[in-house]
């Protein structure tokens, strides 16, 4: 028998196993983004949209926004680290689970891109988010948020968001109203003059 057509058995063993795994992990997969689905269809969506694309200034986009994030978020809500009679019900009875695969729900859809309304506010809010302010102390977002404000796994996505929802954060921060994802937020953001706050959000809103 030629070496080529001889397969042993533990690679044929092996085989049989990782497409066992991969059909079950692909079951769940499914299983979880029909829960997910279901969860947004019932509640969800009376807040960020159908399809997570939010309109209004108190509730945020979800569409795009990354999967971890999102379920710390609501992990969260449900501890009371982060403050919303609203979403302290809406997370009450959600698993970790269930969080996780809201995220990645969400993680799948897309916003369009919109022009920021203010272009000569955006422009003030691109400086400062790439450069900071050195006259005041405020540091660059774009060190911790990348230049694009995506940001990493497990920080949010900035944009395309909300402008009026991002200043509202921001403002949060600055009070300490905000007690969640402080370690570097309430630092920056007491720094903050409400015009540069505005500035930074609309720029983000259109980027």
């Amino acid at each position: 028998m030629s070496p080529s057509r001889f397969v042993p058995h533990w690679v044929a063993t092996t085989a049989v196993v990782c497409a066992a795994l991969f059909t079950a992990n692909t079951a769940v997969a499914q299983a979880d983004e029909a829960r997910a689905k279901k969860i947004a269809g019932g509640s969800c969506f009376l807040c960020h949209g159908a399809q997570g694309e939010s309109t209004s200034e108190i509730f945020p986009r979800l569409a795009g926004q990354h999967a971890e994030y999102v379920a710390k978020q609501l992990e969260a809500f449900k501890s009371g680290a982060r403050k919303s009679t609203a979403m302290a019900d809406m997370s009450a009875k959600l698993t970790p689970d269930e969080m996780l695969a809201l995220g990645k729900y969400y993680e799948k859809m897309t916003i369009p891109r919109e022009e920021p309304k203010d272009p000569q506010l955006a422009s003030m809010g691109q400086y400062i988010f790439h450069n900071g302010n050195k006259f005041s102390g405020v540091p660059a977002c774009a060190a911790c948020h990348g230049v694009n404000g995506e940001g990493a796994a497990h920080m949010p996505k900035l944009s395309r968001q909300i402008g009026g929802y991002l200043e509202h954060q921001l403002r949060q921060f600055n009070k300490r109203e905000r007690t969640n994802d402080n370690t570097v937020m309430h630092v920056v953001a007491e720094k903050m003059t409400p015009l540069e706050m505005h500035a930074v959000a609309e720029y983000l809103s259109g980027k």
